[in-house]
């Protein structure tokens, strides 16, 4: 759960921990009970987390609002542009035959 900061407008700032789900909703202050406003007062602590977790966050919030199914992804493609699939050779062509040089290809000479 996510760390929510409130600004009381009797006691001041604080925060509290509150599930996304509630995060529009005022928060009531912990010293004197009163509904109080959500404030941004700090930045996100997004330097804590490595590289690689802030990648799968930002991907799973694009897919979260709009996912890419096939059949949106394949919509941009026409049938056979062929620019994901890989090169082919032409049907008359034979595969390139590899030489084989020594008996024991596996053992260095000195």
């Amino acid at each position: 759960m996510p760390i929510y900061e409130f600004d009381c407008p009797n006691c001041g700032g604080f925060s509290a921990m509150r599930p996304m789900a509630e995060s529009q909703a005022p928060g009531d202050c912990p010293s004197c009970g009163i509904a109080s406003r959500r404030v941004i007062l700090s930045a996100p602590r997004v330097s804590r987390v490595s590289k690689a977790t802030r990648v799968a966050h930002e991907t799973n919030e694009r897919s979260a609002h709009s996912p890419h199914t096939s059949a949106t992804y394949g919509g941009g493609h026409p049938a056979g542009c062929g620019c994901c699939s890989t090169a082919r050779r032409p049907a008359g062509s034979t595969p390139p035959t590899r030489t084989r040089t020594d008996h024991r290809p596996w053992m260095i000479s000195h």
